[in-house]
């Protein structure tokens, strides 16, 4: 039996965005750049931590509304249809998930919380989400200012082996690709 399971994240998009400071003020601005921050924010983190990110948005209270499902930046985007709230959507997820796979749910809705226990998955409140992503996107620095050090480092040391002419042959090659 494989301890290897697929790890899932659903997120409660308006929960998570009405919790946030930095997303309920550019909410206030334009609720459809609040949504497309959020997306990023999220697919830079399923980027890092490799959990596949699911952000679901009501559309329950939009008239005529059909389920749509997209994938942006390699994350799945839900609006759910006219009458299903984001909660709904999940647990209906979840029931046909079952219990083989490692599934949590951000969101700070106390009763969704509950009930997602009772499913067989885990939650995260959204501050406790809105924690996680700040500290991915401090260790994402982290890395990316030690790649750039030993870039340098590299570039250094090969510097200090070859002559002028050969760099500048390897300059213009580098150039013209």
């Amino acid at each position: 039996m494989s301890t290897n399971k697929r790890e899932y994240l659903f997120v409660d998009g308006y929960n998570i965005i009405n919790a946030w400071e930095n997303l309920r003020s550019i909410s206030k601005i334009s609720l459809d750049s609040a949504r497309n921050e959020l997306i990023e924010i999220m697919a830079e983190y399923q980027s890092f931590t490799g959990i596949e990110v699911i952000i679901v948005f009501d559309a329950h209270l939009v008239k005529g509304s059909n389920e749509k499902e997209e994938k942006v930046y390699n994350i799945t985007v839900v609006y759910t249809k006219e009458k299903e709230t984001a909660d709904g959507y999940i647990e209906k997820k979840l029931d046909a998930m079952g219990r083989n796979k490692i599934v949590r749910v951000a969101t700070s809705d106390w009763v969704e919380q509950q009930v997602v226990l009772g499913r067989g998955g885990t939650r995260i409140s959204s501050r406790e989400l809105e924690i996680e992503v700040n500290n991915i996107k401090k260790a994402i620095r982290r890395k990316r200012k030690k790649n750039e050090e030993a870039s340098t480092t590299e570039d250094n040391l090969l510097k200090g082996r070859l002559n002028q002419e050969i760099l500048e042959k390897f300059e213009k090659i580098r150039r013209n690709q």
